[in-house]
């Protein structure tokens, strides 16, 4: 019953506190409702951008990964911090300086209006199909397996899902269609810091339990006795994240992440001046190298307490979660998670509202529309989008490999095409926007056709040469299958040299009739924070020399 207590009276003090910080925000305009007024401090914006990326399909797959196959699966997170500094310090003046409210309205400043619209679809069809039916099956996952839902209900497991899906869908979709940016920017800050505070504790929780005298340090010493392969971060061929491909596909999927991503970046977009973004992006990288104790050791503490034997490894996490935190916690637990569940798909919803409204129904629909009216369509849209989600989101339970990998093998399609052009757009003069155009459509083809036609063809030319009905070792079947075709980070890598050489001929071939000049909007103060190169080069280097160590 406490339990229970907690959980609705942190989720209803979370919603009031939104409520009340966004109470006086005009959202009736297309500023107000989209970058709340332009008034985000760097506080909220660290908090905002920390809980858009970290929700349940993070913490749940991350640890996943983990529990098969190590720490090595850190380099999501640590390396994320080296490209969130570099987002701040190349990027965000250029963006800041133009004014935007979204990449793609960049992308029309830059090149057109119709190679903004391929981007907008991309972001769109990428939250849609991918991102946010993922977080609402991984959020559901977790707490179907933490609080044993489908005893509680008398429901299969298949069952809770689809109710656990609905039920944070539809409250998601009230807070971002109908808050706007700066509800859901605040309601983040709140959450990011329950989160924290909760994610810390499973972690601790776990040590304790190994540990044969309840320490922390001794149940961390055990676990890396125990278990050194697990702490070891160069990858085989065969594992998720090949030691190569930290150099290839992996910096790039970083960088287009925090530094093209219309979900992230619309936090950003929403700060009262350029200093105050660089504070709060650099401050979430710092937290963000921290975060692996949350979405990383739990998971090989898990293979530790369930001697590796789960039936699913996306498991791991709620699971542990459910076996060694005491049941006094778990409704301040349970909020917290909610809250980041509901904090990313309410900001993917939200930065889809804004892609549709002011993107597309204006050039399309409505050329004629006022903010309101655009706002008011935006909304209607995320009804639309997030039923959609809705509905594919239990189906996600089908996919090979995990969780978090399903999610980056799929947005591998439209990361590197969307980076490839934003990068050539912000540092050329000559190219046009046909090159963009050729680059968006066909980049997101050639990498479908590799990793859906040629992978799986390749792949079984290859145990059909090595004779698979004589391979019994799973360990050299997965060895023939990862040599046979490569990594899709290293796909990623490829395409992206590519798509850069492709744009640059273009350019040279058919060169813009003008130069483009990034001109100073005035809609921002782009005044640095005099201080960013430098904080931002001692968490790099912080970041490294950790990542080094292991």
């Amino acid at each position: 019953m406490l339990s229970i207590f907690s959980f609705i009276g942190f989720t209803v003090l979370v919603a009031v506190i939104a409520w009340y910080a966004s109470r006086k925000t005009n959202e009736k305009t297309a500023d107000g409702y989209y970058l709340g007024g332009r008034s985000l401090g760097a506080i909220t914006i660290a908090g905002s951008l920390l809980l858009t990326n970290l929700s349940a399909e993070q913490i749940v797959g991350l640890n996943g990964q983990a529990f098969t196959e190590g720490i090595l699966v850190m380099a999501w997170e640590t390396l994320a911090a080296i490209a969130m500094i570099a987002t701040a310090i190349f990027f965000l003046p250029k963006y800041m300086r133009a004014g935007i409210t979204t990449i793609p309205e960049f992308i029309e400043n830059r090149f057109d209006k119709r190679t903004k619209t391929i981007m907008s679809v991309l972001f769109l069809v990428a939250y849609g199909l991918v991102l946010l039916p993922t977080v609402l099956y991984s959020g559901s996952l977790a707490f179907s397996t933490m609080f044993d839902l489908p005893t509680l209900f008398g429901l299969s497991q298949a069952a809770t899902i689809w109710v656990c899906v609905w039920s944070i869908g539809l409250i998601g979709s009230v807070y971002a269609i109908f808050g706007g940016l700066k509800a859901v920017a605040v309601s983040d800050l709140i959450n990011a810091i329950g989160l924290l505070i909760g994610g810390i504790t499973i972690p601790i929780f776990g040590l304790m339990a190994i540990s044969e005298d309840g320490g922390i340090l001794t149940g961390l010493n055990t676990l890396w006795e125990t278990n050194p392969e697990k702490f070891d971060v160069t990858g085989d061929v065969d594992s998720s994240i090949p030691v190569g491909t930290i150099f290839t596909g992996m910096m790039l999927a970083q960088i287009y992440y925090w530094g093209t991503n219309q979900a992230i970046m619309q936090r950003v977009f929403g700060a009262k001046n350029l200093a105050e973004g660089q504070k709060g992006v650099i401050l979430a990288a710092l937290v963000k190298f921290l975060i692996p104790i949350i979405v990383v050791l739990p998971g090989v503490i898990a293979w530790h307490l369930f001697k590796g034997d789960l039936p699913n490894a996306d498991l791991a996490y709620p699971t542990l979660v459910k076996t060694v935190l005491p049941p006094a916690f778990m409704g301040f637990f349970a909020a917290v998670l909610f809250g980041a569940v509901l904090s990313s798909f309410n900001s993917l919803l939200n930065s889809s509202v804004t892609l549709f409204g002011f993107d597309l129904y204006k050039q399309f629909f409505n050329k004629e529309a006022s903010e309101l009216q655009t706002v008011k369509a935006g909304k209607i849209f995320g009804i639309i989008l997030a039923f959609v989600s809705m509905v594919i989101a239990p189906f996600i339970s089908n996919a090979p490999d995990g969780l978090f990998n399903y999610i980056q093998v799929m947005l591998g399609s439209l990361s590197v095409p969307i980076f490839a052009v934003v990068i050539v757009g912000l540092y050329t003069r000559k190219v046009p926007a046909l090159g963009a155009k050729i680059v968006l459509v066909f980049g997101v083809l050639i990498y479908l056709i590799s990793q859906f036609v040629l992978s799986p063809y390749f792949i079984d030319v290859a145990l059909v040469q090595a004779g698979i009905d004589g391979i019994t070792d799973p360990k050299a079947l997965s060895i023939i299958k990862a040599e046979a075709y490569p990594h899709f980070l290293h796909v990623m890598g490829i395409l992206f040299v590519f798509n850069i050489i492709v744009l640059l001929v273009v350019g040279k071939v058919f060169p813009r009739d003008t130069d483009f000049i990034l001109e100073d909007s005035g809609k921002v103060n782009i005044k640095p924070w005099k201080y960013a190169i430098l904080v931002g080069a001692l968490i790099t280097i912080l970041v490294l020399s950790t990542y080094l160590i292991f």
